[in-house]
């Protein structure tokens, strides 16, 4: 079974997170051991997120157990806050074990260094410079979603591209069913539907 880990802050972007969280549970349907998703807080206390959510994690990261991957999403505290969550990114990158940022989450990972050589994108090019201690501009790619294998970065507007390269970088579903979910949920045509439910 795969272990995924969400972490939560205040102000995480809604939007970001919800077509991978909603792509795990449907895996799920198919196989009730295929993954299983563990929303972690930095102290464990429940957050409210931009769209005015409120969660309540099941865990704190202190209190998390070893997983498979770490989701990151865009929220406004990135830019000086959520160290624990980063050195926990930074120890599982140091182990091969992926790491998924989005949005604002890509800034924090710049200030530690984790995009400073390796392929990446966020927001903007002009977004990330905005961390003083980011080295990484030559390795910035104008893309929607990147992967170099074990950190995968996307811009706040490509949550389906994000959640397709976390997928894939998992092995959630076989290729077929993820170029299907993908096809549908960018062109909403009727083809890759049948295919989605006929896979």
């Amino acid at each position: 079974m795969i272990t995924v880990a969400l972490y939560a802050t205040d102000t995480m972007a809604d939007w970001e997170y919800g077509y991978l969280i909603a792509g795990l549970a449907m895996a799920r349907e198919q196989n009730p051991d295929a993954n299983r998703l563990l929303v972690a807080s930095e102290s464990g206390e429940a957050v409210t997120t931009m769209g005015g959510l409120r969660i309540t994690p099941d865990v704190a990261l202190a209190d998390l157990p070893p997983v498979d991957a770490l989701i990151l999403p865009g929220a406004g505290t990135w830019e000086s806050a959520n160290e624990a969550a980063l050195k926990l990114a930074a120890e599982l990158v140091a182990t091969g074990t992926p790491v998924a940022a989005i949005c604002g989450a890509t800034y924090g990972l710049a200030r530690i260094g984790l995009l400073d050589d390796r392929p990446h994108t966020s927001n903007a090019a002009e977004f990330l410079t905005q961390a003083a201690e980011y080295r990484g501009a030559e390795h910035y790619r104008e893309e929607k979603a990147v992967s170099d294998g074990t950190v995968i970065t996307a811009g706040a507007t490509a949550p389906i591209e994000f959640a397709k390269l976390v997928f894939e970088r998992l092995n959630v579903f076989p290729q077929n069913i993820i170029d299907a979910w993908y096809g549908l949920y960018t062109t909403g045509e009727r083809r890759f539907y049948d295919q989605l439910t006929g896979a």
